[in-house]
């Protein structure tokens, strides 16, 4: 089971990002995915986190209408599109599975990435 995320950046405040989880080992349309975050001297936080089979998904209220999670279940990825991104949304972020995950925790989740940073600055 392996999670690779990628598609974090620079970005200037108010641009956008699209970063993509990509599983290999599993059917990932089986299990929760979450994308999780942690800026320097925070915990790592819950920002978006959707359920099996295209059920129910969960957005932090700091990303609440500018951030979007999606599957597409041919390609075995796990999308987070980034919109009128903040400087507070700097942070590494990470994406993470699990097979019976039922809430955006990051301590409910088994299977971790590697992290992609991202960095909102002018």
């Amino acid at each position: 089971v392996q999670l690779q995320a990628s598609g974090g950046g620079l970005v200037q405040p108010g641009g956008s990002l699209r970063l993509s989880c990509a599983a290999s080992g599993f059917t990932f349309g089986d299990y929760a995915v979450g994308w999780f975050r942690q800026a320097p001297g925070k915990k790592r936080e819950g920002v978006s986190c959707i359920s099996t089979a295209n059920g129910p998904t969960w957005y932090d209220d700091s990303v609440k209408g500018r951030f979007t999670i999606s599957r597409d279940r041919a390609k075995n990825i796990v999308y987070l599109q980034m919109n009128s991104l903040k400087p507070e949304d700097t942070a590494v972020y990470y994406c993470a599975s699990d097979y019976t995950a039922a809430m955006c925790y990051a301590g409910e989740y088994e299977y971790w990435g590697q992290g992609t940073q991202v960095t909102v600055s002018s």
